[in-house]
């Protein structure tokens, strides 16, 4: 019996010392399953829904101190999608996304702050329309583990937020059409 309660302790302090030397791993993106989508009120009538489906991330991540983590997301412009090919030529001219002029969106992180368990604030920089402001998104680590397929470590997040396109100078419409922009994000991500 003493010696089952022995073998019980070490297995414990091991798997706690193990847990807790945890170092930040490094992740791309896996764009395949992973979204940058965004939701908009038109004109009251309804929300509608775009996305950018051309992207590429790379985030940081340390389990045991979040405050050492970090990402940077690029995003193809043109790549923007509503699923209308005249809706997709407007976006894309000068009106909204100029994707002439300004060929990406960048978002660069500045911190990320644990708020629970397994959700957190991630604070950064967004870059439209080659201005800069501060952007928070509410987080939540989905699941970070071995996956089963490729046996590699992998970590995927969810992130909610709402930014004012107007602040970027994207005007045409407001307040028509919303000037408040929900951002829904998805990321799975793959260990480098």
């Amino acid at each position: 019996m003493k010696k089952s309660i022995a073998t019980a302790l070490m297995t414990a302090a091991l798997t706690f010392s193990t847990v807790s030397s945890a170092k930040p791993v490094e992740y791309e993106f896996d764009t395949v399953h992973s979204q940058i989508i965004f939701k908009i009120n038109h004109l009251g009538f309804s929300n509608s829904f775009g996305k950018f489906p051309t992207f590429r991330g790379e985030l940081t991540f340390d389990q045991d101190d979040w405050s050492n983590s970090s990402t940077k997301v690029e995003i193809k412009a043109a790549s923007i999608d509503l699923e209308n090919k005249k809706w997709n030529d407007h976006m894309k001219n000068a009106d909204f996304f100029h994707v002439d002029k300004y060929s990406k969106l960048s978002f660069n992180s500045t911190k990320l702050e644990k708020t629970g368990d397994n959700t957190g604030v991630l604070h950064g920089d967004l870059t439209i329309l080659d201005k800069t402001h501060p952007v928070s998104l509410d987080v939540t680590l989905n699941k970070a583990g071995i996956h089963p397929m490729s046996e590699q470590q992998h970590v995927g997040f969810s992130a909610r937020g709402t930014i004012k396109r107007s602040e970027w100078g994207m005007t045409y419409g407001v307040p028509a059409v919303a000037d408040d922009v929900h951002i829904i994000i998805e990321v799975e991500a793959s260990a480098k």
